[in-house]
């Protein structure tokens, strides 16, 4: 809670010394320049704008049938509070929501089993960039059971009793101190007074806006999850920076050539630009050039060879479309490929950037070497 303080009160700051009027409060529109805002203490103000942002993210997606009012049934953010270690915790959901928060209370020894309706965890990664993750989830956590699904929840005895279909059909009974629902988040439009304004959403809630982050009224901008996927916290920020940038006049665009996605897991997956899945339903002409780190000498100093890092790249311009990496860390080495995929890079420029070593950095250029067939860590046969 410290934390938390410390960087929400940071922002808040920062804010003051900006100079902006910060009105606590829960606000909608009455039309395309005029909020109605009521404030926590009891108020009701209007307040006229030229220009508005919308940032009101996103909220936890729920199943009806499973939404049972119980303490012991928690969301992320309730996850995040427990009064307790729980003894045992199940995790529905397989995304990345579900694994780091599981991950955590797996690692403060609660037994944590997971169920998910796909086939694999990490639905979207590619497969052999997360097998390393899968391997240690299912070496550390109590049960993984994919292509399953939650029928039924009640809370019995201080303990939720939970029926599962498994892969197989069966139907099993298990009870858990409490549940997790990690299924995905639905963006909150929720008593906003939308339709007092031009601005439209689509089928699945979210606000059209353009590159600059206008919506289709003129006077209003969204950012965020709100305003379409990913629904990731450093794209929210660049989009506000735009946004932000374009009410005041300059020419500005959101157009990124890639967003990096970071599971926060042991070990991390982190991936930018175009997956190997992607390239495929696409018909996007690809090569992959994987670096293995049982082959890097800093991941066999560290004893962290539970790692891979890996490149997709087009075979004719051998320009860097995607990259992926698994490891301790992955989150901090996966920016030299974004700034890559950003700048227009081959996998020659990678190549012949020199790298420090022994570090796990080096590795992307490990691969890019591989790609040519030309690794000083790792045999792959020359390309002619």
């Amino acid at each position: 809670n410290n934390v938390v303080n410390k960087l929400t009160g940071g922002l808040g700051q920062i804010a003051k010394q900006r100079k902006v009027n910060f009105i606590q409060g829960r606000a909608s529109f009455i039309n395309s320049s005029k909020l109605k805002i009521e404030t926590v203490e009891g108020k009701t103000i209007e307040h006229e704008f030229d220009k508005a942002i919308i940032a009101t993210g996103s909220v936890i997606a729920t199943i009806p049938s499973l939404n049972i009012q119980s303490k012991r049934l928690l969301n992320s953010t309730s996850a995040l509070d427990l009064p307790e270690i729980p003894k045992s915790l199940l995790v529905v959901g397989g995304g990345y929501i579900g694994l780091e928060l599981g991950s955590v209370y797996q690692a403060l020894g609660t037994q944590v089993s997971v169920v998910e309706m796909l086939p694999g965890l990490l639905p979207g990664a590619d497969r052999d960039l997360v097998n390393f993750l899968v391997k240690k989830v299912k070496e550390n956590f109590a049960e993984v059971m994919t292509n399953s699904k939650v029928l039924e929840m009640k809370e019995v005895d201080n303990q939720i009793n939970v029926k599962i279909q498994d892969e197989k059909g069966n139907v099993i009974e298990k009870s858990y101190d409490y549940v997790l629902m990690s299924i995905g988040r639905k963006p909150e439009t929720r008593g906003l007074g939308l339709e007092n304004t031009k601005v439209t959403t689509t089928e699945r809630g979210w606000i059209k806006v353009n590159k600059q982050l206008q919506t289709t009224d003129p006077n209003i901008y969204a950012i965020g999850d709100i305003a379409g996927e990913p629904m990731l916290a450093h794209k929210a920020s660049h989009e506000g920076r735009v946004a932000a940038e374009a009410i005041a006049g300059h020419k500005v665009a959101f157009e990124p050539m890639a967003i990096p996605a970071v599971v926060f897991t042991d070990p991390e997956v982190a991936w930018a630009g175009l997956t190997e899945e992607e390239a495929k339903k696409q018909g996007i002409k690809y090569e992959v050039a994987k670096f293995p780190w049982a082959a890097s000498g800093r991941a066999i100093t560290l004893d962290r060879t539970d790692g891979v890092t890996k490149l997709i790249v087009d075979p004719d311009t051998h320009r860097l479309l995607g990259i992926g990496i698994c490891g301790p860390n992955a989150g901090e080495l996966i920016s030299e490929g974004v700034l890559a995929i950003e700048m227009g890079a081959n996998v020659t420029d990678l190549k012949l950037t020199i790298h420090p070593h022994p570090t796990l950095s080096e590795t992307i250029m490990d691969a890019a070497e591989v790609f040519f067939g030309q690794s000083a860590h790792y045999y792959v046969k020359p390309k002619k």
